[in-house]
């Protein structure tokens, strides 16, 4: 990675995201932008910059997981504050982009919520929004600045393939038939085979998975999707695979959002691994499945594509998958890169 001008970029952060901020600082050899935030008693919001920020290239990294509004008002007072110091640009960065599922309207009289944060993310001042892995891929259409949409898969790849050989026979399982995209680019990556689940959700929190298209008889299952949440459709997924004779079952996922009863399940699955990245601290919270645990960190992808935006170069080029049907990758070459789709850029 190459230098940046050190006087001209600064890089934030909120409380939700101080270490993966401080990460990416490292990353791009410049120190953390003196700045923070304060609760009132009655539960309002201050943020004060302890650094000139005029005509300055900005950036606020701020996760929005639980406490989810809290953190998103903390990022839009801080957006506002940069702006008011007569930065130059402002760009939010969200690891974790909350409200992203709500992102359409699926029966009658409800709100497009992923579409409201948006707008309040640019009435805020925002002039570009750089997140990672959204539930959606069209809700870079609900913004009317830059918006810059990474994958967390050259860090996922990276890590499957240095582990590749103690895998064996692999399998890339759908827990659902919306993420089938997603494992089929991980099985050509991988060189395993696809398998898919046919989900059926009894409520809102629960899933009984019933049917599965594919075999995993004697092979190595993983199942990788954007986010785990409450862990009901992975966790029966594993049962499911388990019983049709998978000998491992590991599961990863972008944003360890583990919520409800998201922890006791994946402690009594019969889950091997858990891989997630730093988009969301796990810290002790995690302490039911540290056994299981791995941690991956997307500090450099974050910081790499900070610094391509600050020296105003593509960042499409950097985080594009090619097809490896079409060109195959040598031993030695560079883990592949994740697509990134940009809108307004």
């Amino acid at each position: 990675m190459s230098k940046v001008d050190q006087d001209n970029l600064k890089v934030f952060c909120g409380r939700a995201s101080r270490d993966l901020t401080e990460h990416i600082c490292r990353s791009l050899d410049i120190p953390l932008g003196q700045g923070h935030a304060d609760m009132f008693p009655d539960g309002e919001i201050i943020v004060k910059l302890e650094e000139d920020v005029r005509g300055r290239d900005c950036y606020i990294v701020q996760s929005t997981y639980h406490p989810v509004n809290a953190h998103l008002m903390e990022l839009l007072i801080y957006i506002d504050c940069l702006r008011r110091a007569s930065a130059n640009r402002v760009t939010a960065v969200l690891p974790y982009f909350g409200y992203a599922r709500q992102d359409r309207k699926d029966e009658g009289r409800v709100p497009i919520t992923a579409k409201l944060v948006a707008n309040l993310l640019t009435t805020a001042g925002a002039d570009r929004v750089l997140a990672m892995d959204m539930h959606a891929a069209q809700i870079q259409g609900f913004f009317d600045v830059p918006m810059d949409h990474l994958h967390a898969a050259p860090v996922m790849v990276r890590y499957f393939e240095s582990i590749r050989e103690q895998l064996g026979d692999v399998v890339l399982v759908s827990p659902d038939v919306g993420n089938v995209k997603t494992a089929n680019r991980y099985a050509t990556w991988l060189g395993g085979d696809l398998a898919i689940i046919d989900k059926r959700r009894v409520s809102g929190t629960n899933v009984l998975s019933a049917n599965l298209i594919g075999s995993v008889e004697g092979k190595t299952v993983l199942m990788i999707d954007d986010m785990i949440s409450t862990a009901g459709t992975i966790c029966e997924a594993a049962k499911l695979v388990m019983d049709k004779g998978a000998t491992d079952v590991i599961a990863a996922a972008t944003h360890p959002v583990l919520v409800g009863l998201a922890l006791e399940r994946l402690a009594e699955s019969p889950i091997s691994k858990v891989v997630v990245t730093d988009t969301i601290p796990t810290g002790p919270r995690c302490s039911p499945i540290e056994d299981k645990l791995v941690e991956l960190s997307v500090a450099e992808l974050l910081g790499e594509a900070i610094r391509r935006i600050h020296d105003n170069q593509s960042v499409s080029s950097l985080f594009r998958l090619d097809d490896p049907r079409k060109k195959k990758r040598s031993a030695t070459a560079p883990p592949p890169s994740s697509e990134a789709q940009v809108a307004g850029s």
